[in-house]
């Protein structure tokens, strides 16, 4: 499983988890301060409400280090394994104001990680029988590009490109724009010299001969019936990598993959991951 650890390390997951404490914060957590005496020592439970996949744990560290430096985190699931309901997936203990203060944040990134990486398995899972490829795309939540494309690798998924600069992708704006398809690979590949591979979408079989006889490394299917894209895979006979894309769902998925296609995009996997039910259970320490 590919997936990009040491992300937590980063300066910019560092940034995000501080920004969502100063916003959840606003200054302080009155409630707490109020009842709950400053000495108090408290631990608590990461539990799973339901079954899921981990994605996202280690952010527990960074939430509480910037609460409570001496907060002790002990992590019981690894990253990307599935888990069942009522497993516990983490402990942590410290100062109890700070782990009060920490709940929301620590959840609202974890109930969505792990949702992400818990519906990208069970699309993988669906086409674990042919040779297709989950891919994510960048339907991604604004911020929160990297930690959710990590979530996608957890549950077994690869990441496309996370910026416009990491690849090339020529969709219909693009050709109109350019004056049809076979100039906008030309000028694409003009740029690009063989440094990046060229994917081109493309709507029926028409275009899917065009961006073979342009050569693009990567033919994007979009809103194809299996069918089509069954003949679009035929067509392409391995000259180019072919992707399906455009309202695949988990319930249609098998019927994109039978189609022989290399690789399935899914803005589902970021855009309408449903948040994977957790629960922190407090008591004193």
């Amino acid at each position: 499983m590919a997936k990009k650890i040491s992300l937590w390390r980063q300066d910019s997951t560092r940034e995000t988890v501080a920004m969502a404490l100063r916003e959840d914060l606003g200054g302080q957590d009155i409630t707490s301060m109020l009842t709950v005496p400053p000495s108090l020592k408290a631990r608590a439970r990461l539990l799973a409400r339901q079954a899921g996949v981990a994605a996202g744990l280690p952010l527990l560290e960074l939430v509480y280090a910037g609460l409570d430096p001496k907060a002790r985190v002990k992590l019981k699931v690894k990253e990307g394994r599935a888990f069942p309901e009522g497993a516990v997936l983490a402990e942590v203990e410290g100062l109890a104001r700070s782990l009060l203060a920490g709940e929301r944040v620590a959840l609202n990134f974890l109930q969505r990680l792990c949702g992400i990486a818990t519906l990208t398995r069970a699309y993988v899972d669906a086409v674990a029988f042919s040779r297709a490829r989950i891919l994510d795309t960048r339907k991604t939540t604004p911020g929160l590009r990297a930690l959710e494309k990590y979530a996608v690798a957890c549950g077994g998924g690869v990441n496309h490109r996370a910026t416009l600069a990491e690849a090339v992708l020529i969709k219909d704006n693009h050709i109109q724009a350019a004056g049809g398809l076979m100039r906008a690979v030309a000028l694409a590949r003009q740029y690009t010299q063989g440094s990046l591979p060229i994917e081109v979408e493309a709507e029926d079989l028409r275009q899917v001969q065009e961006a073979l006889d342009a050569q693009a490394e990567i033919i994007l299917l979009d809103n194809m019936s299996p069918g089509l894209m069954k003949k679009a895979v035929e067509l392409a006979s391995g000259r180019a990598v072919t992707e399906a894309s455009g309202g695949i769902t988990l319930q249609t998925v098998a019927d994109a993959a039978r189609s022989g296609v290399d690789r399935i995009s899914v803005g589902a996997l970021t855009h309408s991951a449903p948040a994977l039910d957790l629960s922190l259970e407090f008591a004193k320490a």
